[in-house]
């Protein structure tokens, strides 16, 4: 966060850190470079800083924008021909205000609001674009000191989901776990609990796949596992963890073909209006001729 810095302070910095300065009667102009000038209000200090800080960044600050407004001037002198440059400068700029243009459209007139239905549609129509970058799994994990107690019936609750296992383990948890997480309900990377459990194994996925439920230790804690549902990668992404993504992906589709509709009816109704000429090739070989 930054914050402006009342003008007595500025010229304060600059005075005290500049050896070369000049009194003005023009307010707040702190620096001027031939008919550039840098005024007190454009400069923000980081939020916090000391004020020696405050000096040594004012006069970078100052030193940086005077260097660039000297290397401008000259580039300017030595460019013989700016005629390209001032059509790359109107071409960004009229490609600005379209796209400022075509946001503000978007925001008033299109809605974040989208049935689940049309989702689970692209989804079902779009399954390729779908696909895992990783493996993904459901379960249940939990991390105890080595010296937690009842382990045997810690054992046998994890490697269930029932609703009864559960609530041992949610109650056990509170009292003895380092880390407990539940998701019996929803998808997380194998990465993510992987990378908590030492785990030997070359390949975590292989070893997963044929051991849904893993007990490990080492010298200071007990891990155990229970996987419900596994999805290998490059398997089909399950739609409750792709629906983000196809959201952003219909909204963005939705965004497109609204701004195509608007194009081409201020284009239509150009025609109609006159506002669009459209000259016949028989038209410009005759005004060729002449």
């Amino acid at each position: 966060m930054m914050r402006n810095v009342p003008v007595f302070f500025l010229m304060l910095f600059v005075l005290c850190a500049c050896k070369k300065t000049v009194v003005t009667e023009e307010p707040n102009v702190l620096v001027r470079v031939s008919d550039e000038v840098l005024r007190t209000d454009e400069i923000n200090l980081p939020k916090g800083i000391s004020k020696e800080d405050s000096a040594l960044y004012v006069q970078d600050y100052i030193r940086d924008w005077a260097e660039d407004a000297l290397f401008y001037q000259q580039a300017e002198r030595n460019i013989a021909d700016d005629a390209e440059i001032e059509k790359l400068v109107n071409n960004y700029r009229k490609a600005l205000i379209m796209h400022e243009y075509q946001q503000s459209l978007v925001i008033q007139k299109i809605s974040n609001e989208i049935p689940e239905q049309d989702l689970v549609n692209y989804y079902s129509k779009n399954e390729q674009l779908f696909k895992l970058d990783y493996p993904l799994i459901k379960g249940l994990f939990i991390k105890v000191p080595i010296k937690a107690p009842e382990l045997n019936k810690l054992r046998r609750w994890y490697k269930s989901n029932t609703q009864d296992a559960v609530d041992h383990m949610e109650k056990y948890s509170i009292q003895h776990a380092v880390k407990y997480e539940y998701f019996y309900d929803r998808w997380l990377p194998l990465d993510d609990i992987a990378e908590q459990i030492p785990l030997d194994e070359e390949n975590p996925e292989e070893f997963l796949m044929k051991n849904r439920s893993v007990e490990k230790k080492d010298s200071e804690f007990y891990y155990f596992l229970n996987i419900s549902d596994l999805r290998r990668k490059g398997s089909q992404m399950p739609y409750e963890y792709a629906r983000s993504q196809v959201k952003s992906m219909v909204l963005n589709q939705k965004q497109v073909d609204f701004i195509k509709q608007v194009r081409k009816e201020l284009y239509e109704r150009a025609l109609k209006s006159g506002n669009v000429i459209i000259y016949s090739e028989n038209n410009q070989s005759e005004n060729k001729r002449d």
